[in-house]
């Protein structure tokens, strides 16, 4: 059974950064999509970034473009998110996520990846 395990969140005032990290309970994380989500009180759970085992390539939801960054490590198992100039309406529960399909395609929907963490509070005060 594949666990993720996140950590890094807790509460910043608002233009401050966080660093999230989600450690991967597999031999090798090489070859898998990664993915960060969000989820705000009765809200949807929302894309927020995704990086591929190819070229370390990425991709954001348009929300958090030009402010945060995703970024992994193999050797450690771990995917990163530096969030940077954080604003209120970032607060949520941030998912960790893994897409069970090797070297597939990054996805910005919830139903493409297997795998989730238990999630870490982001509380950004005004």
């Amino acid at each position: 059974q594949v666990q993720l395990v996140e950590s890094g969140g807790g509460l910043v005032q608002s233009g401050g950064s966080l660093r999230l990290a989600c450690v991967a309970s597999v031999p090798s994380i090489n070859g898998y999509v990664l993915a960060w989500f969000r989820q705000a009180p009765g809200k949807e759970r929302e894309f927020v970034s995704a990086i591929s085992w190819k070229n370390q390539n990425t991709l954001y939801g348009d929300s958090v473009k030009g402010r945060f960054a995703i970024s992994r490590d193999n050797d450690r198992n771990t995917v990163f998110l530096q969030m940077d100039s954080l604003e209120p309406d970032d607060t949520a529960v941030y998912y960790c996520a893994l897409n069970q399909e090797r070297w597939g395609a990054m996805k910005r929907a919830t139903g493409a990846y297997t795998y989730w963490g238990q999630g870490t509070q982001v509380t950004v005060s005004s």
